[in-house]
């Protein structure tokens, strides 16, 4: 039976909440808030699997605000009343932007705080005492261990994107913290993908939770027009170069998998006249935030990002997603093109495939049960490339990476104290080999020397992870 929509009045919301939702320019709920709202309202715990662009934010921060408001209390130097956690910085302050609006005539107050910047404002604000703090994980360890923040008042504890904490190594830090906790509480928990270790967290965290699993409102697959070319390692900056020339876009995301990646596509693209800015951990949280205004302006520049910084991106009129290289994770390539075609738009994703990404390629196609519409053929022999033993090299890195999921909170370990000190973020440096793009010549058409094929100008219709040292990458700085 197809789910009925309903509208905020008919979910027992107040008027100070209805009134800013007003202003936001909201008047029906979505799917996960409908169902998740009268439950929170009620106390239970919730269990969500849910990705980004369902309005998760708004079913748990709208009812919370509310229960807020039924039980006022005083506030407490350095307490709060709502503790959310969240992985990155731009997530972090998102969340934070959110409860600031729907609470804007409410009273209540709200704190972020992550790494990156200087404590000691954080440390004043909390200092008065908080309704709401959204944290990173590791900056919140280090101001409970400096004594600037007490978690024994907490009645509420949201934790978002919980299989990012298991990627980024965050797991065992989100656990320290749920101990401090007081029992007596109700708990919320989200999370995009369901690996066997966010599970195990849940049923530690949750009471008798309420579970609700939902897509996005509509799938990758029926807003987003996918396609790839097919070309070889060194030609993808030039076909790049031609991509960004000749299609018309508006605002793009070009998605790499490592930070030097990132850093020298900018260079690349500085060089043939492209204006270019990139986000991944190793920028500074000023960096960041210019990068990520400047993206929201109106003549944009092509945004290159690593995925776990892009999990911070909120913008709904991306035009264009770019995977300049193949994710390892299937289930990272769909949280790559799901930043376009959202809030009812259509959206376009062109992927760059080069012999040795074949693999991952088939791994995308068979997790979105579809083939991707090439836009050249493979070059002669690219079958043939894909040797056993590249096939056994690439079900090894899978391997790894599942070990890495698994075991999350284990290997973090070794690694939290100093993401801790870096404010909340990703891994030690990358000791891969860089790839390098190749320059051409002007007599002919770059794509076309690149792929051996000229882009086509027409766009396709629509509906036509890392391993282990890629993990450690991530707990440094994001």
């Amino acid at each position: 039976m197809a789910f009925q929509m309903t509208s905020f009045t008919d979910l027992g919301l107040s008027a100070p909440l209805l009134r800013a939702l007003d202003t936001e320019g909201y008047a029906t709920p979505t799917p996960i808030q409908a169902k998740a709202i009268p439950h929170v309202l009620a106390g239970r715990d919730l269990f969500g699997c849910a990705q980004t662009g369902t309005g998760k934010t708004a079913a748990f921060a709208l009812p919370l605000i509310e229960r807020l408001l039924a039980a006022p209390r005083q506030r407490a130097p350095r307490r709060c009343r709502v503790l959310v956690l969240a992985p990155t910085r731009e997530l972090a302050s998102q969340i934070h932007d959110s409860f600031r609006a729907y609470g804007r005539h409410t009273g209540l107050t709200s704190v972020v705080v992550y790494g990156g910047v200087g404590q000691r404002p954080q440390a004043d604000a909390l200092m008065r005492g908080v309704d709401v703090l959204v944290a990173t994980p590791g900056r919140l360890l280090d101001l409970v261990g400096q004594r600037l923040a007490d978690l024994r008042s907490v009645e509420f504890l949201v934790l978002d994107e919980a299989d990012r904490m298991l990627d980024m190594g965050f797991i065992h830090d989100v656990r320290r913290i749920v101990d401090m906790l007081p029992r007596d509480r109700q708990t919320l928990f989200f999370s995009a993908t369901l690996p066997a270790e966010v599970r195990r967290l849940a049923d530690a965290m949750l009471r008798d939770p309420l579970e609700v699993q939902t897509a996005p409102q509509a799938t990758p697959a029926e807003t987003v027009a996918q396609s790839v070319f097919h070309v070889a390692k060194s030609g993808k900056k030039a076909a790049l170069v031609s991509l960004l020339r000749e299609s018309p876009m508006d605002r793009v995301i070009v998605f790499t998998r490592t930070k030097h990646g990132a850093d020298k596509l900018q260079r690349d693209l500085a060089k043939a006249g492209i204006d270019a800015a990139a986000i991944h951990g190793n920028k500074s949280q000023n960096q960041r935030e210019r990068a990520l205004a400047a993206f929201k302006a109106p003549r944009p520049p092509v945004l290159i990002a690593t995925d776990i910084a892009a999990r911070g991106i909120d913008v709904d009129d991306v035009s264009h997603v770019v995977n300049f290289e193949l994710p390892h994770e299937p289930e990272t390539y769909v949280h790559r093109i799901g930043r376009t075609g959202r809030a009812g738009r259509t959206g376009e994703a062109v992927s760059f495939c080069d012999p040795e990404e074949r693999l991952r390629l088939r791994a995308i196609e068979r997790l979105l049960q579809r083939s991707i519409t090439s836009r050249n053929a493979p070059p002669a022999g690219a079958e043939d490339d894909v040797t056993e033993t590249e096939a056994g090299t690439e079900r090894s890195s899978r391997g790894r990476n599942r070990g890495g999921r698994q075991g999350g909170h284990q290997s973090g370990r070794q690694g939290t104290h100093h993401a801790r000190q870096q404010g909340g973020g990703g891994g030690g440096r990358s000791r891969r080999g860089r790839s390098r793009g190749t320059t051409a010549t002007a007599s002919r058409p770059v794509a076309a020397q690149a792929v051996a094929a000229p882009v086509p100008a027409a766009r396709t219709a629509p509906g036509a992870g890392g391993n282990g040292r890629v993990k450690r990458r991530y707990r440094r700085g994001l």
